[in-house]
């Protein structure tokens, strides 16, 4: 997480960059000349930089803190779109709701939803659980909306709060980015790079992408998550990843991402060495049909492809299925059984060069899924997120 910013003194920066001035701007943000002063000073102090210089015009953004700023005014943006979310309640205190509320109060309300508890959420924070609790019945009071019901399960939140949830974790995404920027500025390259990793990226794609950007940027810091894209959908959309990588949706799934399509890959019959399949160069949609199959997970592109298949060819999908995301478990199912994969050959080109698995010549039609990188909307990367992105269209 990033330092815990005051929220009003990032607001009245803003003011000072478009305004030039400390004494006009304490209008805009309630604030006296002397307290804005001493918000500057302090927030600069935090930042460890200067963000404005004296000049003839007043006040401007020195480089450094022109390049944070710009950060700044893309997360306040997030934060502005809460009131859309809060129709106005004859109890809110204000409409403008950033403006009314606290940092703290803000990473309260978004971990007590994602965590689902006040006592996980103040672990989580390294609060105490009363504080927390405060902090978020004050959020309330202010917005004029009750955010948590109860549940056998613990605390349920409404779908007002999840929506506010996702624009304050924006926020601080975006925050993040630009200290990262800064220190990119700076010469150090230790930003975070958080890489949403399906099947086929896993195996080939996104090692030797994330292996290259880090003999140039050794000091970045890259997570590598495993998981099924309905859990990746969703931390990329809150800002807890910056990119998917692996096979594409269609049709998209939200207006919020965007995804750009780096290659097609078709899928092909995997099975154990000495498999009654190996090395025949013609196999009937009858036969396949006919197979006990290892098949990838319902809903998912791999799946689709698998069923179309079938279909396609006037046939009924095989029955006699194990659902598997896990290439290590499917590996051991083909290797103690006469079961059969559709996988791609790409995944599995370890695994094939070293005699564990082997891979029908025969061509499916209809097979092929679109592999590339999902983003967010309007997301702006960072000099070491670039890096990887090329890396990764590099390599494919």
């Amino acid at each position: 997480m990033p330092p815990i910013l005051n929220l009003r003194h990032l607001a009245a920066a803003l003011e000072i960059r478009r305004i030039g001035s400390i004494s006009r701007a304490t209008e805009k943000v309630h604030l006296s000349q002397s307290a804005m002063t001493q918000g500057l000073s302090k927030l600069e102090q935090e930042l460890g930089f200067r963000m404005f210089s004296r000049s003839h015009e007043g006040l401007v953004p020195t480089e450094i803190g022109e390049i944070f700023l710009r950060r700044v005014d893309q997360s306040i943006e997030f934060l502005c779109q809460m009131d859309s979310v809060l129709p106005k309640r004859e109890n809110a205190k204000n409409t403008q709701l950033y403006r009314s509320l606290t940092t703290t109060q803000l990473r309260a309300l978004m971990t007590v939803v994602e965590q689902g508890s006040y006592t996980l959420a103040a672990r989580r924070l390294k609060l105490a659980q009363p504080t927390v609790h405060r902090a978020v019945q004050d959020t309330e009071s202010i917005c004029g909306y009750k955010f948590f019901g109860k549940s056998p399960s613990g605390l349920e939140p409404t779908w007002q709060a999840r929506r506010l949830a996702r624009y304050i974790a924006l926020f601080f995404a975006e925050l993040s980015q630009g200290i990262e920027e800064v220190q990119e500025y700076e010469g150090r390259m230790t930003g975070r790079l958080r890489i949403g990793s399906l099947p086929l990226a896993r195996t080939r794609m996104v090692p030797r992408a994330v292996t290259k950007l880090l003999e140039e940027f050794p000091e970045a810091q890259v997570s590598i998550i495993d998981g099924p894209y309905n859990e990746q959908l969703p931390a990329l959309l809150h800002g807890r990843l910056d990119v998917i990588v692996g096979a594409l949706r269609d049709p998209c799934p939200s207006p919020d991402i965007v995804q750009t399509k780096l290659f097609q890959d078709p899928l092909n019959i995997v099975v154990r060495p000495g498999h009654p399949l190996e090395g025949r160069k013609s196999i009937s949609a009858m036969e396949l049909r006919d197979l006990d199959w290892v098949a990838p997970r319902e809903d998912t592109p791999a799946r689709e492809a698998f069923t179309h298949f079938f279909e396609n060819n006037g046939l009924s999908p095989p029955e006699h299925v194990i659902e598997c995301s896990s290439l290590v478990t499917t590996r051991g199912l083909l290797l103690e059984s006469d079961r059969a994969a559709l996988l791609s050959a790409r995944q599995v080109e370890v695994e094939v060069r070293s005699g564990l698995l082997a891979v029908s010549t025969q061509h499916l039609q209809g097979t092929g899924r679109d592999i590339g990188i999902t983003l967010r909307k309007g997301w702006k990367p960072t000099r070491v997120q670039r890096r990887f992105l090329d890396r990764l269209e590099a390599e494919c």
